[in-house]
């Protein structure tokens, strides 16, 4: 299972909110180089925020018996894949296209770059960890109600640690690019 000491709780370093002390986050909307692709990066950000709540919920619906095993299994089947998947395409796509255009932009950043593609090998982990985790129980679902519920409590525990790790991660993430895509006026 995960080891939690991973998790980076500490925010960015102060050097890395330059930008962001000139274009603060509720000025993003109103300025002209905030494009659509931007808000769509930060929507995605939003889904991701929105799946991992909702596995970790329905988690908790089964594991209270709230929820019948045929309903957990079909939630956890859809939302857990759509999770996992988008996750890992959009980090892979970060780290290969978007963080090479925003270093290339503006290498004082470089630093805080480094370590979110070092929370997404990270993440990458939890999400590996979630993954076996969600196929047990989808498996015990069928077999023991007893083993599923077992594995259903380790769905639960990689959800949260889920949820932790973006909600760190995509504030660091978001308050360090988009400052940078609006000063130099990138994304149009």
């Amino acid at each position: 299972m995960f080891d939690q000491t991973l998790l980076r709780q500490a925010p960015l370093p102060d050097e890395m909110r330059i930008l962001l002390d000139k274009y603060p986050r509720e000025a993003w909307d109103e300025h002209p180089n905030f494009k659509q692709a931007t808000k769509n990066w930060l929507s995605a950000h939003q889904m991701f925020r929105a799946l991992s709540s909702s596995v970790r919920k329905d988690a908790e619906l089964y594991l209270d018996r709230q929820l019948k095993p045929g309903d957990y299994a079909a939630r956890l089947s859809y939302r857990g894949n759509a999770l996992v998947g988008n996750l890992h395409g959009h980090h892979h796509w970060e780290d290969n296209s978007y963080f090479p255009e925003l270093s290339a932009a503006d290498p004082r950043f470089d630093i805080g770059l480094k370590i979110l593609e070092s929370d997404h090998r990270v993440l990458n982990r939890v999400l590996n960890d979630f993954t076996e985790a969600a196929m047990r129980t989808l498996e015990y679902l069928h077999l023991s109600k007893e083993a599923a519920l077992i594995e259903a409590g380790n769905v639960h525990s990689m959800a949260l640690t889920i949820e932790k790790l973006l909600a760190r991660h995509l504030v660091d993430e978001e308050e360090l690019a988009v400052p940078i895509i609006i000063h130099h006026k990138l994304r149009d």
